[in-house]
């Protein structure tokens, strides 16, 4: 007897990146899905951005002349908020990340039940520390602006 699809009738699975960019079908987890998709991008872009981070950094062992006017170049506004944008990459990457290692450690899924209903998700258990991490995440945001646009 063939496999039967057990999805939805109508719903495919080949989405593609649309499948971990859109919250869909996801209800009360819409927000952990947004979550995982940010956490993706932002940890793209750091990978991206490392790349012409090391050139540049390599370009000081051939001397003052060429390091010299490639900081002036780079010292533009432009360059500056780009630099901030990074720094909001990583402050939310670090943050996302830490929340998801304190998860896969067990910790914030409380104790194993009966699935009796109605069903309590691990999902809404651990909605406190996703919340908690992502207000530390704003605050270190909000503390890098005034660094970066006040201070710097």
């Amino acid at each position: 007897m063939p496999e039967t699809d057990r999805q939805t009738p109508g719903i495919s699975n080949q989405q593609g990146v649309k499948g971990w960019a859109v919250g869909g079908r996801y209800g009360f987890n819409v927000v952990e899905r947004y979550a995982y998709t940010l956490h993706r991008i932002t940890g793209l872009a750091l990978l991206c951005y490392l790349i012409p981070h090391l050139f540049v950094t390599g370009q000081r062992l051939r001397g003052a002349a060429v390091w010299e006017p490639l900081m002036g170049f780079l010292g533009q506004p432009l360059f500056h908020f780009l630099e901030f944008l990074v720094f909001m990459a990583f402050a939310y990457h670090v943050l996302n990340g830490a929340r998801l290692v304190v998860t896969e450690l067990g910790f914030c899924l409380g104790k194993p039940r009966r699935p009796v209903y109605p069903h309590v998700s691990c999902v809404q258990r651990q909605r406190p520390l996703f919340l908690g991490m992502m207000a530390l995440a704003f605050l270190v945001c909000v503390a890098g602006f005034v660094e970066f646009f006040f201070l710097h």
